[in-house]
């Protein structure tokens, strides 16, 4: 008996130990009113590498709710006190309630390593709802922000890509979402990558479109939980603006590691630090040159504190000018970063410039890299060893350009240039303008008599015959027809790709071009004229095929079938039109 309770214990003691599930399922309230979305944040978390999720969330009972939206994420991390894996599935599901009063929320069962896991039911409230056919008209217009973020547990100053994504389920509601403004807080820096909308999916969560509006990185600048404010946009419409607002992410951001440099500041990332001079002419004492600290590579390099350049008493520094080309990369932002200082060396001789120490943390490998200190070192001259270095033709051009400077030679004397009166009228200069005249007037003359020789001799040519009326008006209309085969096929590609406001307009136009080659303005005149000349049944389908394109042109959401449809009708009637 004594050995049978050891066993038992032992067992218990490397079950729990090695392995543990926990499964909640909980709402954000417990009360609800009639417009607000039940929020359902479902948990399941796996505490062992040896637990295997073999099935997943089987949902209990939601008939008496309308699913509008779900998400899940998946975080896997492991224990350093225990050196525990431990997996965290999270499951969020947006519904909307069809009824009022007290709702039953029951069981979310999951199998684990051959074991069923299930919640606890719990009720909800439902106060008293909308009338259900203005519910109705307005779930149609709703829109909904949802900004994705990967992965949530960063280190500090660590690059997290978010995505911004609209769902709704009238596809005409994605194409109203402009104005997006990125989130702003102390403890978090934003930078856009970009603005580009991604193609329309259909076939997104609960039966509702979605597309991506953005793609920005976060880089949170403390440690702890973060959030991450939410996205906000407008939704423009004919009658009215809505802002809309995303979702809040909570990040779960690391401290970095001990054991940092003493010149570490606040680069994560990968970088190299470069110095060099800029100047192009020789290092002069008591002249200024030009130095630039170049530091490239990818992860915060916008928000990181640059290395400086070590005063020394050798040289005097100026404050720098900050240049930057960055864009978005994979792990950070990545570029270069130029520091441009001006410094002036204070005596002859080898100088060193040095910067300040500089160090990074690598997230990759998780370790601080040390690049010390970066040395320019060069040679300044006096100026009388810069002048004696000059070759023969320098020291010419120095003098000449001395000279020039400050002496005024008759020649070249231009500041003191004055125009001064004429006393005296130039008789040769009314002469040749007067001359120029009598030049063009004579040009005029004989342009004027060419003229009027060419239009007597078209006169004398006898004309074309004009023929009969009927004969005349049927040649107009044969100069004035139309090949609406150049419209099916334009027609064709809209459908294709999609663009149904500019098939609708292009085939407004076709109609038109239609009707004019038979000199009729309306629709209900058109419409006589086929049933006089092509027979009542042309004109009925006619009539007919107005009234469908109306049908299909102002319809809520647009079927690629329905078009398709319509498009041959289109190409059969119009052609049968036109013979």
């Amino acid at each position: 008996m004594k050995h049978k309770l050891i066993y038992i214990l032992l067992t218990l003691a490397s079950v729990i130990t090695y392995g543990q599930v926990n499964l909640s399922l909980d709402a954000d309230k417990s009360e609800y009113g009639g417009k607000d979305i039940v929020n359902l944040t479902i948990v399941l978390e796996l505490n062992g590498s040896d637990l295997v999720q073999q099935t997943g969330f089987q949902l209990p009972d939601l008939s008496k709710f309308n699913i509008i939206g779900s998400g899940s994420v998946t975080n896997t991390v492991i224990d350093p006190a225990t050196n525990t894996l431990i997996t965290q599935k999270v499951s969020r599901i947006a519904l909307e309630p069809k009824k009022k009063g007290k709702i039953k929320i029951g069981s979310v069962l999951v199998t684990v390593n051959n074991k069923i896991y299930k919640t606890e039911p719990f009720d909800v409230n439902i106060r008293d709802l909308v009338d259900k056919r203005s519910l109705a008209g307005n779930t149609s217009n709703e829109v909904f922000l949802n900004m994705e973020v990967d992965d949530r547990e960063v280190f500090q100053d660590q690059a997290v890509i978010a995505v911004l994504k609209v769902y709704s389920r009238n596809l005409d509601n994605l194409r109203k979402v402009k104005n997006i403004h990125l989130p702003e807080q102390d403890n978090i820096n934003v930078h856009p990558i970009n603005f580009n909308k991604s193609e329309i999916d259909p076939s997104g969560s609960g039966n509702m479109a979605s597309q991506i509006l953005a793609m920005f990185m976060v880089f949170p600048n403390e440690a702890g939980y973060v959030e991450i404010p939410g996205v906000s946009a407008s939704v423009n419409s004919y009658s009215n603006k809505n802002k809309i607002i995303s979702n809040k992410v909570k990040l779960n951001v690391k401290r970095l590691p001990d054991g940092a440099p003493d010149c570490f500041k606040n680069a994560v990332g990968k970088f190299k630090v470069n110095v060099y001079n800029a100047s192009k002419e020789k290092p002069e004492a008591k002249k200024p040159m030009n130095v630039v600290i170049k530091v490239s590579g990818e992860g915060n390099l916008p928000d990181m504190e640059l290395p400086k350049i070590a005063s020394s008493p050798d040289y005097e520094i100026f404050a720098p000018k900050i240049t930057s080309k960055v864009s978005p990369g994979t792990t950070g932002m990545k570029g270069e970063i130029l520091a441009s200082y001006v410094i002036i060396p204070k005596k002859a001789g080898v100088i060193s410039i040095k910067t300040e120490q500089f160090a990074f943390f690598n997230p990759e490998n998780k370790e601080y890299v040390d690049l010390g200190q970066k040395t320019l070192d060069f040679n300044a001259f006096s100026h009388e060893q810069v002048m004696e270095a000059r070759s023969t033709v320098e020291k010419v051009n120095d003098y000449t350009n001395n000279l020039l400077e400050t002496v005024n030679t008759p020649v070249l004397k231009t500041t003191s240039f004055k125009v001064k009166e004429k006393s005296k009228f130039h008789w040769n200069i009314l002469l040749t303008n007067i001359a120029v005249l009598l030049g063009l007037f004579v040009l005029y003359l004989l342009f004027k008599t060419w003229q009027k020789k060419r239009t007597l001799v078209r006169e004398t040519v006898p004309s074309k015959s004009l023929g009969s009326v009927a004969e005349t008006e049927k040649e107009i209309k044969e100069l004035l027809k139309t090949d609406i085969n150049d419209y099916f096929s334009y027609l064709e590609n809209l459908k294709d790709n999609g663009e149904y406001e500019k098939f609708f307009d292009t085939l407004e136009e076709l109609d038109q071009e239609v009707r004019s080659q038979y000199f009729h303005g309306s629709a209900a005149e058109f419409k006589t004229f086929l049933e006089n000349h092509k027979g009542s049944s042309v004109a009925d389908d006619y009539g007919r095929l107005q009234q469908k394109i109306q049908m299909e042109k102002y319809a809520p959401v647009k079927s690629h079938e329905g078009i398709e449809e319509l498009l041959k009708t289109i190409v059969n009637l119009y052609s049968q039109i036109s013979k």
